[in-house]
């Protein structure tokens, strides 16, 4: 794990995956804004293989508008984006962007974001849990 993501490995192939981490996701309130096939994009970009891999653009309206009630500028850091990438044909790697990162990084807003960020980063670890529990 770095500093800026939480993760989990899982010993399941990458479209299982993305199916059980979309499903918890939505059972922790998120909708999905953006979708991202970087294997498709650089492919068709770069003609270069990659393993696949998708970044997935998690929102949860609520903390959506609380964190930009605290401050506009973390729409840059908006949606909190999760990643499933494909290690070999039978595990994968899931990896989301910490919210408690965005307090560093928008150290000004204070409290009411630290708050949000807890919160979503409270169901981003439920929704990882989840997936090594099924």
């Amino acid at each position: 794990m770095t500093e800026y993501t939480i993760s989990t490995t899982l010993g399941r192939g990458y479209d299982e995956t993305v199916a059980a981490v979309r499903s918890a996701l939505a059972d922790q309130g998120f909708g999905l804004l953006t979708e991202i096939d970087l294997r498709a994009t650089l492919k068709a970009k770069l003609d270069v293989d990659v393993a696949p891999q998708v970044i997935l653009g998690a929102c949860r309206p609520e903390l959506a508008h609380q964190a930009l009630q605290a401050d506009p500028s973390i729409a840059a850091l908006l949606p909190c984006n999760v990643v499933v990438r494909a290690v070999d044909d039978t595990t994968t790697v899931v990896e989301a962007f910490d919210p408690d990162a965005m307090t560093s990084l928008a150290a000004g807003a204070g409290e009411p974001l630290r708050t949000v960020a807890t919160d979503a980063r409270q169901r981003l670890t439920a929704a990882l849990a989840a997936l090594k529990d099924n």
